[in-house]
């Protein structure tokens, strides 16, 4: 049973934790009022289904050869190599794959039951179908030019307004921009880790973005994407007062952008074994996504019209 945790990478459902943090606490800042039920429900529907993302995506990208073909792994790509070091089976990645899917599925289930609620229905299937089909075919969406935008979609603004909804009930425009910054940051960590599967991809015909424009062009993505987040929030601050504390605790987190920019460099990237690109941006996501968490807790604490 040990094993098969590991096997779901679950170090790295931060990832998936992160959203529905950010989600509820704006929600909370926005009504005053915060539904444990929903909030613990949502936590475990989201990371059971992000477990069983992740080792579909181990099964599948077995299958095609794109985890075989990478020689460069690390701590933060090329998968979780338990099939290639023979620990598990393919066979036995994908029933637990499919377990955890069912797992998750049935507490969105129980969700879906206490809101009577199409849209928490709807945003459900989005991210156990994308999950599962990120490499699954026939889709593979990870490999048809648009991963990274599906995983933004999936892991920071779908999920941030999801949870807000739970707490709230409310559909308007308030999470977008928050959802946007969570969005930016889970991309970063996506993409910054295609930089080391750079061969394999391209041998299996993973159309990243890295393999698509090469490791100059996608540096400067890189680069863009983090300076344009911290413009997100700079206008997320005048726009909502929800936002002020949260905006302002995500500028803080600048000197580890700094860091995450220097270590981003064609050159530094392009050497086998060299991670800490992804080491930083890996911890930018987790810092910045407490610090709007943050932010808005505080905001609901001091605001006595709640």
């Amino acid at each position: 049973m040990i094993v098969l945790f590991r096997a779901s990478r679950p170090k790295f459902l931060v990832a998936s934790a992160a959203p529905v943090l950010v989600g509820s606490c704006l929600g909370y800042a926005t009504v005053g009022f915060f539904n444990w039920p929903l909030f613990i429900l949502a936590l475990l529907a989201i990371m059971a289904i992000h477990s069983g993302a992740n080792m579909a995506n181990d099964y599948f990208d077995h299958l095609s050869g794109n985890d075989g073909a990478n020689k460069n792994p690390t701590p933060f790509s090329g998968g979780s190599r338990y099939i290639q070091e023979g620990i598990l089976s393919p066979k036995t990645i994908l029933l637990t794959a499919l377990l955890a899917l069912i797992v998750g599925s049935a507490v969105g289930v129980v969700i879906i039951l206490m809101t009577q609620s199409l849209f928490i229905l709807i945003l459900g299937l989005l991210g156990m179908l994308g999950g599962f089909f990120y490499t699954a075919p026939p889709l593979k969406l990870g490999y048809r030019y648009f991963g990274e935008i599906i995983i933004a979609l999936l892991f920071g603004l779908l999920p941030v307004y999801g949870s807000y909804y739970l707490q709230t009930g409310i559909i308007d425009a308030v999470p977008i921009l928050p959802g946007c910054l969570v969005g930016i940051l889970i991309f970063l960590v996506i993409f910054v880790n295609e930089f080391p599967d750079l061969k394999a991809d391209a041998a299996v015909s993973k159309r990243t973005i890295v393999v698509r424009l090469g490791v100059p062009a996608s540096v400067w993505i890189y680069r863009t994407a983090l300076v344009a987040s911290f413009l997100i929030a700079a206008a997320a601050m005048m726009i909502y007062s929800s936002m002020f504390f949260a905006g302002l605790f995500y500028l803080i987190t600048l000197p580890i952008a700094v860091f995450a920019i220097k270590s981003a460099n064609k050159s530094d990237l392009a050497k086998p074994g060299q991670y800490r690109a992804s080491q930083i941006t890996v911890l930018l996501h987790a810092i910045g996504s407490l610090a709007l968490t943050l932010g808005f807790i505080i905001t609901a604490m001091r605001n006595p019209s709640l």
